[in-house]
This record gives C-alpha cells, sequence and structure tokens, in this order.
C-alpha cells in the first residue's frame, strides 16, 4: 500500500537492511541501481520499506524480484571464521579426499544452519557448520575444504 514493499532480508536481524542506505536494486543480473531508502522497519515477520521512488501499488508491484544490494564499505568488519555469503559464492569445493565438488553456487537459510548449494558435476547441498562439516575456508586460494562424503 502507498508503494510499500515488503523485503526479504538475510542480515541478522532481519530489519538491520533499513540502517544500510542507499539501496541498489538490480533484476536478473541486471545493472544496479541506486534507490533512496525513505523508511523501513519490522512487520510481522519480515520487513517493509517505502522507497522515494515508489509510490503507489502498481509501483510496488513492479518490484517484485529485484535484488537488494549494499555498498560493502557500510558492512561490519566480521571477526576471524565468519563470512559474509558474499564471501563464499564462487569458492571451489573439494572434499578432504580431494575430491572436487564444483563451486558454490548460493546459500540457504535453513533456521538450524546455513547450507552451501555446490553446483559441479551434480548439485550437492553442504551444510554450513565450522569444525564438523566446514574444515577450511580459504577465501584467498578461492577455495572451502569440507568433511563430506563425495556420495552425499
Amino acid at each position: 500500500m502507498r508503494g510499500w514493499v515488503r523485503v526479504f532480508s538475510y542480515t541478522q536481524p532481519r530489519e538491520n537492511i533499513v540502517t544500510y542506505k542507499p539501496w541498489f536494486l538490480r533484476r536478473d543480473s541486471g545493472e544496479w541501481r541506486e534507490t533512496t531508502l525513505e523508511e523501513g522497519r519490522a512487520h510481522g515477520k519480515g520487513v517493509v520499506a517505502r522507497l522515494a521512488d515508489c509510490t503507489d501499488r502498481d509501483q510496488a508491484q513492479r518490484l517484485i524480484g529485484y535484488e537488494i544490494g549494499v555498498d560493502r564499505n557500510r558492512l561490519p568488519v566480521l571477526p576471524p571464521g565468519e563470512y559474509y555469503w558474499k564471501d563464499l559464492i564462487g569458492l571451489q569445493v573439494v572434499n578432504t579426499q580431494g575430491d572436487d565438488f564444483g563451486k558454490v553456487d548460493h546459500l540457504l537459510e535453513t533456521g538450524a544452519n546455513d547450507v552451501l548449494v555446490v553446483k559441479g558435476d551434480r548439485e550437492r547441498l553442504i551444510p554450513f557448520v565450522m569444525k564438523q562439516v566446514i574444515v577450511e575456508v580459504n577465501p584467498d586460494q578461492g577455495r572451502i575444504l569440507v568433511d563430506w562424503d563425495k556420495e552425499f
């Protein structure tokens, strides 16, 4: 209503997405375009926001499917051993036996733990559980070492 849009946020907590300004929007891996976030807030189990250039329901409906991006420099520096999902996407995944599983395509949030979606000879879902499954994350070498059976 009145141009408010429902937002799915990967920030923790979800409503933190409205603290990052400006927002950048894109659809289908197209060009990012900057937009002004006027206001936003938690709403039920999600987040709603009002953008400067979105004043009615029709304009809001045209934003369905857009991704929201923020400037990396506005994000907090993470302590060692913690990673933004963006840092993991594209890394090669290899198990401790040397089997190459492919690259991280994206991640899923399941509630219990995040899950790497790895695409190679086939798609694998690998829990992102440090020390139990994830042996090492080495962005400089472009790889993640996992203790995971190639048959899973």
